[in-house]
């Protein structure tokens, strides 16, 4: 069930993720799709609620990697095996030009804001579902 688009033009989706002690956090995700929108990202936005974050596919699977160059908000970012099993999560410092690689091949990658998956109990190896 896709929803509304967000401010930015993106869809926007339900996503969970259910951890290896069975609770599901859900959230509400923009899908950047496109080489473009996954070039822009969440550049420039001063905030983002605590339930909300974009996810950026990959078809077919592939070793990607993230810098935060005009990211103004800390970020979890997510990495998710084909599968939908998290592979492992990094923490991004806003504004930063270092590169944060997946060091595997990945189906996608989340964000949502810093510090977020701890506060949750969210860790590798748990579930993330969305519709594609």
């Amino acid at each position: 069930m896709a929803l509304d688009r967000s401010p930015a033009g993106l869809d926007q989706v339900p996503l969970t993720i259910t951890t290896a002690k069975g609770k599901s956090h859900k959230f509400i995700v923009e899908v950047a799709r496109t080489p473009e929108e996954q070039a822009r990202g969440l550049m420039e936005r001063q905030s983002l609620d605590p339930n909300r974050g974009m996810i950026f596919p990959y078809q077919p699977p592939q070793p990607v990697a993230f810098w935060m160059k005009n990211t103004l908000i800390p970020l979890d970012m997510i990495f998710i095996a084909p599968g939908g099993i998290i592979l492992r999560i990094e923490q991004a410092v806003p504004l930063s030009l270092e590169p944060v690689g997946s060091g595997e091949a990945v189906e996608a990658v989340l964000e949502i804001n810093a510090g977020r998956s701890a506060e949750l109990g969210i860790a590798a190896g748990d579930r993330v579902d969305w519709k594609r």
